[in-house]
């Protein structure tokens, strides 16, 4: 799960990403993220804590400060850099959703993606579309696909949702792959 670290944010932006959470865990799936007790991201990971469910934190050393990291997290791996804590999160996932983010969510989703349009992995992907938050970027990759920058077949590969509820149904119906994305480096140390 990529998103906001911001905590500066509409209270929706929260309450979706604790029902995304909450909607993991129930679902019997264990949830992976950027390991932050903040923003959307700590609203995540807490609905996944409260339902009971699995939690996977992967973050850098240098975030391993007092308040930074979610401290319920099942289990948390450590990465020397921020390369490591994305490839270790495309190797433990077996499908990424995007929650409203900043320019962080933006390179994790699109590096993501941009994989799997080369074929280093087959996993699922979701965009969650709250409050109409990713219409902008919706409305670029149209524009990039208009003018030729890209193929429109890219909008096959991942799904815009409008709730975590679609979300999650979306992923259900969608095959998982596990382990498709190709290791480069070992992230731990």
């Amino acid at each position: 799960m990529y998103g906001a670290s911001g905590e500066r944010l509409d209270k929706e932006y929260f309450a979706a990403a604790n029902e995304l959470g909450r909607l993991i865990a129930l679902g019997g799936h264990k949830l992976v993220f950027g390991g932050g007790a903040g923003g959307l991201m700590g609203a995540c990971a807490r609905g996944a804590a409260e339902a009971g469910g699995e939690i996977l934190g992967i973050a850098p050393h240098f975030f391993d400060e007092p308040g930074v990291l979610f401290d319920r997290c099942s289990r948390f791996i450590f990465t020397d850099t921020m390369s490591q804590r994305k490839q270790a999160m495309q190797l433990e996932s077996d499908a990424f959703i995007a929650l409203p983010g900043g320019i962080g969510t933006f390179e994790e989703f699109f590096e993501t993606l941009t994989l799997k349009q080369l074929g280093r992995h087959a996993k699922p992907m979701a965009v969650v579309n709250t409050l109409g938050y990713y219409e902008p970027m919706r409305a670029m990759l149209n524009a990039a696909a208009t003018g030729g920058f890209m193929s429109r077949s890219c909008f096959r590969l991942f799904e815009f949702c409008g709730t975590p509820l679609e979300a999650m149904a979306f992923l259900r119906s969608a095959p998982v792959v596990k382990g498709s994305v190709r290791r480069l480096t070992d992230y731990t140390k």
